[in-house]
């Protein structure tokens, strides 16, 4: 079987921020980190050329274990209930590892 990691992005509404980071730090990363199949999971941070924008990396035990996950349309985003309200907009890429 081929991992593969999803790379979730999301540009947040700034007047939002503080109340986003810290519910992205346990609701969204629980949603994925404890579902089965899922090997990894790592937050990324905005960085002050885009202080809005985070990142959820997750690496997943194989294609049918992300799609457990996400449903039959993994390449769209999966956005944890509720938090829809944060988001300006957000997409997902996905990666295979090399053999």
């Amino acid at each position: 079987m081929t991992e593969i990691t999803r790379i979730y992005g999301v540009v947040t509404r700034p007047e939002l921020r503080a109340e986003f980071e810290p519910l992205f730090r346990t609701v969204a990363l629980s949603s994925v980190s404890e579902c089965d199949g899922c090997l990894s999971a790592n937050l990324g941070a905005p960085s002050s050329e885009n202080p809005d924008e985070y990142a959820l990396i997750s690496t997943w035990r194989s294609l049918e274990a992300l799609m457990e996950f996400a449903d039959e349309d993994w390449t769209k985003a999966h956005i944890p209930e509720g938090m829809e309200r944060f988001v300006k907009e957000c997409w997902v890429h996905h990666f295979t590892s090399f053999s």
